[in-house]
């Protein structure tokens, strides 16, 4: 189905930043973390539908979603992980996240990056302003998750090629945001 400006769709609706001077973006919820099922907002309908059941045990250490009016690499909106979650969100709700840094990420030789937040109303965050802050056990398990989450489908088809701050996210946002416009808009009927 091609999409279309009448559809109403979030992904094509909302701007990437709710409010970029406060780091703050508009994110659709598709995962929750402790979970092994992917779910897959559907780019031309906005619909949320099950992808697959992971093909390992490995759950899901964070919520993740997709960042409205980006197009990555991977023919897909830009991926946000979000960390620090302590209630489960609901899958297909519309939050605000405010960036604290990104991991470059090759998935099976796909440039699929991913822009790491917390929520931007959550008080129990206001004191982490960077990922490093999470901490080095943090990292090496976000890592860890994303090297070997394809490990019995595809193995060592994932490369995680660094964590970088809010400066280098911003950066890829913006970059996101002008594909979107060249890549994807011009397919609106």
């Amino acid at each position: 189905m091609a999409p279309s400006k009448v559809m109403l769709n979030l992904l094509h609706v909302l701007p990437a930043f709710a409010d970029e001077s406060k780091l703050r973006l508009n994110a659709l919820v598709e995962i929750n973390s402790s979970t092994i099922n992917k779910y897959e907002i559907i780019t031309e309908t906005g619909t949320l539908k099950l992808d697959r059941v992971g093909f390992s045990s490995l759950a899901y250490p964070f919520a993740y979603g997709a960042i409205p009016c980006t197009w990555d690499h991977d023919s897909d909106a830009l991926d946000i992980e979000i960390v620090g979650v302590t209630e489960p969100l609901a899958p297909g709700c519309l939050i605000e996240a405010r960036i604290i840094g990104i991991m470059k990420f090759d998935d099976g030789g796909e440039i699929d990056d991913k822009v790491i937040a917390v929520l931007a109303d959550d008080k129990r965050m206001d004191h982490i302003t960077s990922y490093e802050q999470l901490g080095a056990h943090w990292q090496k398990e976000t890592q860890y998750y994303w090297e070997h989450y394809k490990d019995l489908k595809k193995p060592g088809t994932c490369k995680v090629n660094g964590f970088f701050g809010v400066e280098e996210a911003v950066k890829t946002i913006k970059e996101c945001e002008v594909r979107y416009q060249s890549d994807y808009a011009p397919k609106f009927n």
